[in-house]
């Protein structure tokens, strides 16, 4: 692992920047995380060892986003395009945070950073230089959708951050997309700050190509009276883990979470949820898929924690799977931390395969197997899909998922 003995050295990167070096100190007496630990137990070591095992990207790839951008209602960024942003509208406005700003905002959230717990993050911010790093500051109504892109160049590790202020009263939608080349690692941390009354609609679309790997972490901060919808979707990796971390700092906010994981052939693909309730009379609905075929692995855990202030919290957190071959495994535990007295939570877990009843229906009205699997998947990817801010002239990804080999 490369980058882990650089790291012992302190000699994982040149010149580096003030915000680097606290990352790099924080890691250097711990560089891996513990094996042992809840977070990581389930982590192939194997896997997780080639994600590690590439130099970082000392240059960003000239990268040609997937789809032309036809549509003049959408705006587009792709991370390490060193370039300034500053649209002001009539109605909304998008800018660039100062690097000061980027600054005081990262270093206030590494100091409340556990070593193991944030370790991806921490990873993440050591490697990432100020030119993979964007911040936005985005206000007004009337946003026109937004895209961002972070993508990954063969044969190497590449780490981007993405830093997100929505002001009072923001209502925006906006699509992550994760694009990893084959034989190379992509790190993706992302950081949202919610204020009050604003609303996001965020969608993240995570896929590789052949030996790819991903860590991709998400860092969300609510205000009261604030939604954070989230839809998300990573396949097609080697190994890739979501980590989600979700904070209403003071109640009376609403989360929204529909995500999905598929893996087929070796790949390992998790996702690990953490949703904090700080203050009364918040909610919380999610909801988490996962697909497993051939000899793959597919986790979720998750963990709603609802201390004594956050009373009359509203918290569902399921998790649904599909398990597609008998070497196949699904490891699932959703679970509630509850002191608060004054709640309604639940939680629960499901494990199943297609069903052969309406397998059989289908073929006795004369359509092929291949097609019967194909229609059931497509209802159970639907609900997911659906919930993903994206536009389908460009994104057909029913179409992406049901024929992917």
């Amino acid at each position: 692992m490369e980058i882990i003995e650089k790291i012992k050295t302190n000699k994982s990167i040149d010149n580096q920047t003030e915000i680097q070096k606290i990352c790099l100190n924080k890691l250097q007496s711990s560089p891996l995380p513990n094996p042992k630990s809840e977070q990581w137990r389930l982590s192939n070591k194997a896997k997780f060892s080639n994600f590690l095992d590439y130099s970082v990207a000392e240059k960003d790839p000239k990268f040609e986003t997937p789809f032309p951008n036809t549509s003049q209602s959408t705006i587009r960024f792709v991370i390490g395009n060193n370039c300034q942003i500053n649209l002001i509208e009539e109605n909304y406005s998008i800018q660039q945070l100062s690097q000061d700003e980027l600054d005081k905002y990262i270093k206030a959230q590494i100091s409340c950073f556990d070593q193991n717990e944030n370790w991806s993050d921490l990873l993440n911010l050591s490697l990432s230089n100020t030119k993979n790093i964007l911040g936005l500051k985005i206000n007004g109504s009337k946003i026109p959708p937004i895209e961002i892109f972070s993508h990954s160049s063969s044969n190497s590790l590449n780490a981007k951050t993405l830093v997100i202020f929505l002001e009072k009263n923001c209502d925006v939608e906006l699509l992550q997309v994760n694009l990893v080349k084959e034989n190379s690692s992509l790190s993706q941390s992302t950081y949202f700050c919610l204020d009050e009354n604003s609303s996001v609609n965020h969608g993240v679309v995570s896929y590789g190509e052949n030996r790819s790997n991903l860590l991709n972490s998400l860092n969300v901060i609510q205000q009261k009276n604030s939604e954070y919808n989230l839809g998300s979707l990573h396949f097609k990796f080697n190994y890739a883990r979501f980590e989600i971390s979700i904070k209403q700092s003071e109640g009376k906010a609403k989360t929204n979470i529909k995500g999905m994981q598929i893996t087929k052939k070796d790949e390992q693909i998790s996702t690990y949820t953490k949703i904090d309730f700080n203050g009364p009379n918040g909610f919380l609905d999610q909801i988490n898929k996962s697909l497993a075929d051939d000899e793959s692995h597919a986790i979720f855990e998750g963990s709603i924690i609802v201390p004594k202030i956050a009373q009359k919290t509203d918290a569902s957190q399921l998790s649904r799977n599909l398990l597609l071959s008998n070497l196949a495994q699904i490891d699932t535990k959703p679970q509630l931390e509850i002191i608060a007295d004054d709640v309604k939570c639940k939680h629960g877990a499901t494990i199943s395969k297609l069903n052969e009843d309406e397998l059989f229906y289908m073929r006795s009205r004369g359509i092929t197997l291949p097609e019967a699997n194909k229609l059931q998947l497509s209802s159970y990817f639907q609900e997911i899909i659906s919930f993903i801010p994206v536009a389908k002239d460009r994104w057909d990804l029913l179409d992406k998922l049901l024929n992917e080999k």
